[in-house]
């Protein structure tokens, strides 16, 4: 509980006006916020060596936006553009053009804050439906103009950065149709703008919408769930937090619809084939950079709420953690759907957000064994029948106790997690406003390789002096799992901040993990793509671009490492 003496930072709670600077940058909701609770704020404050009185007058960026960048293209250009539209379809507002160009990566929110604005599309068009699109890239390939594609904006890999100029086709305002249920099937077919919660109403009301026997969840939900659209997901292999159950996108994707320069290309859906290589795949994490997703067919499942068991452990070391995690996802009883494993740093972070830290639960647990820097914390859940998601969680008990793990489900921190697991980010925007920094970067690994990984990654971080550094594993394999780096700095400008974030996607690549799990690379991690995967992979990717996009106008400027100068890869872009 909080002291009644303790010092309340000037968090900001106002609306963010929403022409302003700050607008551009929040974590969506306008009216959100999430501050620090205490113990997270003391923990911020004495590793930075802060005081309280540096939480007074934060940099808000509350001003109205008034830079105005005028549009690139030629003016006859632009009215071909527009009749293609619509009037009420069409922008060049600098405002709504800079939206639609930067993402919520740390680069964007740190330029937007400065108010950098740079590498915006000529115009924003807002295409009615597949229609549309099909007509804006033929009048575009026929012209040379570039072209990407805005869903919700949640992009940290810089994927819709308007690098060579062009136009943004925001899908998000009108395609977001639900084109077919199919309960024989169990798919779901929709316009590629519609966004998580859209989708997962109208599978949890399939009856009440579709006439359906039953309801059905996507169970696919990532933390920008609530602010990401479908097509976002597939075009850069997403995960969501249960993805452990029910797979990432590409499991989940059995037919797709693209506007590419070449034409239509559409994909059958079966569930499974021997027809040659599967184009679903290749199309899957292109990143805008062969064609416009337009609609996407989705596996669902059967939802069942009720039957959700939830549970977590406390380990002694992340050795016994990560051991028994394997030899869960390697029993073959079956997979929790959210299975998330912290690290030591990352556990005694989350002992002081629960408000366990230094309290008698806490001492009893030091008593028992489960030092502070050494514990390491599991939540998890088992959804699906009954009787298998009982089965998960007792078989996952029987694991977890034979590493030594104490059980701490009737304290409910897993329920504790899910009711803030969609909120967190908004925390960012408080602690940017006094100049600290939080920023993430995942990988793959095997299991063989994530000790070391682990280990090399945080040793790059803590380079650093005053830095927190936290890692968890959320989406696991029998084969691996993920490695997800959260990071704390005070820094002091762009280029500050890009010297870790370098330092670190250089450490990665070192250790022979993959560069992304499931952020995409887009232009961020681009430059790092063809050492990561070697030149003939990269040779194919690029025959790819060759085929669908002769002329170079999908999503160019870097995008999956294409068309970047030997310069730009070498500087790994650089800033200023």
């Amino acid at each position: 509980m909080v002291r009644k003496d303790s010092f309340t930072p000037d968090w900001y709670e106002g609306a963010t006006p929403v022409d302003s600077a700050r607008s551009l940058f929040k974590w969506h909701d306008p009216h959100a916020f999430k501050h620090p609770n205490q113990g997270f704020y003391t923990l911020l404050r004495d590793t930075f060596g802060l005081k309280d009185a540096d939480f007074k007058k934060p940099s808000l960026c509350l001003e109205k936006f008034v830079i105005e960048v005028p549009p690139s293209l030629d003016v006859e250009l632009l009215a071909g553009l527009e009749s293609l539209v619509g009037e009420e379809n069409f922008t060049t507002d600098t405002y709504e053009r800079a939206c639609a160009s930067y993402g919520q990566g740390m680069i964007d929110i740190l330029r937007l804050r400065e108010g950098i604005i740079e590498n915006i599309c000529s115009a924003v068009l807002y295409p009615k439906g597949s229609e549309d699109i099909v007509q804006i890239v033929s009048f575009c390939s026929e012209h040379g103009i570039p072209i990407t594609v805005f869903g919700g904006g949640s992009t940290v890999t810089r994927g819709t950065e308007a690098t060579k100029g062009g136009i943004c086709l925001d899908i998000s305002k009108h395609m977001k149709l639900v084109l077919d249920f199919n309960e024989t099937n169990q798919t779901i077919t929709v316009e590629a703008g519609i966004f998580g919660p859209e989708l997962e109403a109208a599978l949890n009301h399939a009856p009440e919408r579709f006439g359906a026997g039953a309801r059905y969840t996507c169970g696919h939900f990532p933390q920008s769930f609530e602010h990401s659209s479908v097509g976002g997901w597939v075009v850069t292999r997403s995960a969501g937090q249960n993805s452990t159950y029910y797979g990432k996108i590409e499991d989940m994707v059995l037919s797709q619809e693209y506007a590419t320069p070449r034409g239509i290309l559409r994909t059958p859906a079966y569930p499974r084939c021997a027809t040659g290589p599967d184009i679903d795949q290749i199309m899957i994490g292109s990143e805008g950079a062969f064609g416009i997703l337009t609609s996407v067919t989705l596996k669902v499942f059967k939802y069942h709420p009720d039957n959700t068991t939830r549970f977590s452990f406390l380990f002694k070391s992340w050795e016994d953690a990560h051991k028994a995690y394997r030899e869960v996802l390697q029993g073959e009883f079956g997979f929790p759907s959210v299975f998330r494993l912290s690290d030591p740093e990352e556990t005694d972070t989350a002992m002081r957000i629960y408000h366990i830290h230094n309290s008698i639960a806490d001492s009893l647990l030091r008593w028992m064994g489960y030092q502070p820097m050494k514990r390491c914390l599991l939540i998890a859940s088992a959804d699906g029948d009954r009787d298998t998601a009982c089965l998960i969680k007792r078989k996952t008990t029987k694991v977890c106790r034979s590493h030594g793990a104490f059980p701490l489900s009737p304290f409910g921190v897993t329920k504790m997690w899910e009711h803030s697991r969609f909120t967190d980010p908004y925390m960012r925007d408080d602690l940017m406003d006094f100049g600290i920094l939080i920023d993430t970067l995942e990988c793959a690994v095997t299991w063989e390789q994530l000790p070391e990984v682990h280990q090399q990654v945080r040793a790059v971080v803590k380079e650093r002096p005053r830095t927190i550094c936290m890692t968890h594993i959320s989406h696991a394999y029998p084969q691996g799992a993920n490695l997800y780096f959260i990071f704390a700095i005070r820094y002091q400008d762009i280029n500050d901040y890009l010297a870790l974030q370098y330092s670190v996607l250089e450490a990665i690549r070192e250790s022979g993990a993959a560069m992304s799990h499931h952020h995409g690379i887009g232009k961020q991690t681009a430059p790092w793509l063809e050492e990561q995967i070697g030149q003939p992979c990269m040779d194919i990717v690029r025959a790819l671009k060759a085929h669908f996009d002769p002329s170079n106008i999908m999503n160019p400027g870097g995008t999956l490492g294409l068309d970047m100068s030997e310069d730009q890869r070498e500087k790994r872009w650089g800033f200023r």
